[in-house]
């Protein structure tokens, strides 16, 4: 495996984190996804770092936002196999990944790690050799560097959509010509206004707008993914059957939008047919327990998987470590 945890310091006197080799690169993961995606994103991210990293060792660390509310399982997860921003900040790794977060607040300077975030992303810039942000810290970072807002969209993008790459981009390399990726998100910001701060767009979609743009920011380069190559087949599925389901429990009243090709073609028939019956306002509970998701997750298309190790490969391999 060339992704290698770094262990967690201890609190006995002498305890600290040890590396058994020389890894081509230090990447610190900062995972701020809520309690119910916490530790597939873990995975998620962690798995995707070690094909990209091909036969190269890459040494990661765990941290997350301490604002983020969280439960009693993912507190334990984080006790046990997580450091602390100190840590971070004492040891700056070569690449810093800054997931999304569930947004909370329609004003994201509202959200309660707001001021967490807004230190890391600054500290990162004049810190970190490169920073890769996703969705929110993607829109956070536009804010904290550019002064640009994000916009809330009136429906909930989501589903795999086609891309056209920037010919010559160096994180475009060896991607071919058929690209796709994953989007899930209630905002955005418009195009032109990634543009006109200064970005140059990496992946677009006629239908999403921008899904990866970069610039260099303090000193350090900036990849922003307001996509997310690092879901896996099922996690389109899996969200929309979590929002699904508190619709139809009552536990929302706003109906969920089905993913675009999310799953395979027949399965994808039989999401629309409960999509279909829900906007017609059925509600009942019954309505979706029948439907196998797990298995209809099994069976889902993973066109993006190339693409995002392509991306990420291509990301890591543009950044030397310190010693180069």
């Amino acid at each position: 495996m060339a992704v290698r945890l770094a262990q967690v310091a201890d609190d006995r006197p002498g305890g600290q984190a040890t590396t058994p080799q020389p890894s081509r690169w230090t990447c610190a993961l900062v995972n701020n996804m809520p309690d119910s995606a916490f530790e597939a994103t873990e995975r998620q991210y962690l798995g995707l770092l070690d094909e990209a990293s091909g036969c190269e060792a890459v040494e990661v660390t765990l941290h997350t936002l301490p604002g983020v509310p969280r439960g009693e399982r993912a507190g334990a997860r984080i006790a046990e196999r997580y450091s602390s921003l100190a840590e971070l900040y004492a040891n700056p790794p070569d690449l810093l990944i800054v997931t999304g977060s569930n947004p909370l607040e329609p004003l994201i300077e509202d959200e309660p790690y707001w001021d967490e975030l807004v230190d890391l992303l600054t500290w990162g810039s004049q810190q970190v050799r490169s920073l890769l942000l996703s969705c929110l810290a993607a829109h956070a970072a536009l804010a904290v560097f550019d002064g640009v807002p994000r916009e809330r969209l009136t429906a909930k993008c989501t589903g795999v959509f086609p891309q056209r790459a920037e010919p010559g981009h160096s994180l475009m390399a060896g991607l071919g010509p058929s690209i796709v990726l994953p989007h899930s998100r209630l905002n955005t910001v418009p195009v032109d206004a990634v543009v006109g701060a200064g970005y140059r767009l990496a992946l677009q979609s006629d239908a999403v707008g921008w899904s990866v743009a970069t610039r260099d920011v303090g000193r350090s380069s900036v990849v922003l993914v307001q996509g997310h190559p690092e879901y896996d087949p099922s996690s389109l599925l899996r969200e929309y059957h979590r929002d699904a389901r508190r619709y139809l429990h009552h536990e929302r009243d706003d109906l969920p939008c089905l993913p675009l090709d999310c799953a395979a073609p027949a399965d994808g028939d039989r999401l629309s047919e409960l999509q279909r019956r829900m906007a017609a306002g059925e509600r009942a509970p019954a309505l979706i327990e029948s439907i196998p998701f797990d298995r209809m997750g099994e069976r889902a298309p993973w066109p993006w998987r190339g693409v995002a190790i392509g991306l990420y490969a291509n990301w890591m391999t543009g950044v030397p470590n310190r010693s180069e």
